[in-house]
């Protein structure tokens, strides 16, 4: 029994630690400082992603629970998934324009436009299957991150096991729905980052 909450303790720490947002607050930090060439742009671009990637959907979601739109922390209802993952695009449309108003590093805004396109994927699938966000939101980052430093994208591999079982252990997904989710996560971002950087000839 002692074994069985510890566990339970550590999957509720997991899946609150690594939501997609915070996700995106860690990679865009370490890309904002390690990509750009100045430090007031990395600035800008940090504030870019903490403000349209994390403390906006953060504030919806907080709004959407206290007016009762969500049920609980885990979001566990799907249809109650939709309405916050449509607004989240409105958000991540505003974040590109900015990352491209202040001409960010074409990594960064090729993550960024991905955020926009596998959220509305997720959305999509969203109406019919409860697909993990959670894992979606660890995976993308994560083969973003391949495309410049292979043992931080390897962390984030670490990260997304520990956060695909939570979210398995808090039976909130099954496991083919977290797979799923990192499956897609993976391949949907790795490909579109690949087509964008090869569509500018950016040469890493």
């Amino acid at each position: 029994m002692a074994i069985t909450n510890i566990y339970n303790k550590l999957a509720r720490l997991f899946s609150t630690l690594f939501v997609p947002p915070s996700l995106t607050v860690i990679v865009f930090f370490y890309f904002a400082f390690s990509l750009e060439n100045r430090i007031e742009k990395s600035i800008i671009v940090f504030a870019i992603a903490l403000i349209f990637g994390f403390i906006l959907p953060i504030v919806l979601f907080v709004y959407m629970r206290r007016r009762g739109k969500i049920v609980d922390v885990d979001a566990t209802i799907k249809e109650e998934r939709t309405f916050p993952f449509l607004i989240a695009v409105l958000f991540y449309f505003g974040g590109l324009l900015a990352l491209i108003f202040f001409n960010a590093h074409i990594i960064s805004i090729a993550l960024w436009f991905c955020y926009i396109s596998n959220t509305l994927l997720t959305a999509l699938i969203n109406r019919h299957w409860k697909i993990s966000a959670h894992a979606m939101g660890v995976a993308g980052p994560m083969a973003a991150v391949s495309f410049v430093n292979i043992n931080f994208a390897l962390v984030l591999g670490f990260i997304l096991l520990m956060t695909g079982w939570s979210r398995v252990k808090l039976n909130c997904h099954t496991l083919f729905q977290v797979l799923a989710g990192a499956l897609l996560g993976t391949f949907s971002t790795y490909f579109q980052i690949l087509y964008i950087l090869k569509y500018f000839n950016y040469a890493r």
